[in-house]
């Protein structure tokens, strides 16, 4: 991260708390693009001409920027199919889930949920209370035999 300090050029500045697996992860959610052109000329004829392009990314950030994928490979597949659901990170413990999981319900990981979440499990309550009207009569496990008795003696 750089810092901006008036009169001075900005600096880089290192967290000493990185880890390699955090930059692993990093590189593999945000991805890395390299594109490289090397030309070999000798008096402005080109001998030799190389074109490099690479990406390492995790499949999910592939999908997500539309890079190709080899031939064959199956787009159907249930892991694919997740890789393409649309995933945030939980502002409380800091893990991705999907994005309408997090939203809609609740984090998987450590049960946070957003206002919107709440709103609508508040409002689904009073929906339930307004609902409830006279409770359905009770049957008895004897009641609920004559009446498939007599239903099938109808017949």
């Amino acid at each position: 991260m750089a810092t901006r300090q008036p009169g001075k050029a900005m600096e880089p500045q290192r967290d000493r708390e990185g880890t390699l697996m955090q930059v692993v992860e990093t590189l593999l959610d945000k991805g890395l693009v390299l594109n490289a052109d090397i030309m070999v000329s000798v008096a402005g004829v080109e001998l030799l001409g190389i074109r490099i392009r690479a990406a390492l990314a995790s499949f999910e950030t592939a999908a997500k920027f539309g890079l190709d994928f080899p031939a064959g490979t199956d787009r159907e597949t249930a892991a694919w199919q997740e890789a393409m659901e649309e995933k945030d990170t939980c502002p409380e413990c800091g893990k991705r889930a999907s994005l309408k999981q997090l939203m809609d319900t609740f984090c998987p990981w450590c049960g946070w949920q957003s206002a919107y979440a709440r709103s609508l499990e508040q409002s689904g309550a009073e929906e339930l209370e307004s609902d409830e009207g006279e409770p359905l009569p009770e049957t008895t496990g004897e009641d609920a035999e004559e009446e498939s008795l007599s239903a099938r003696s109808a017949e």
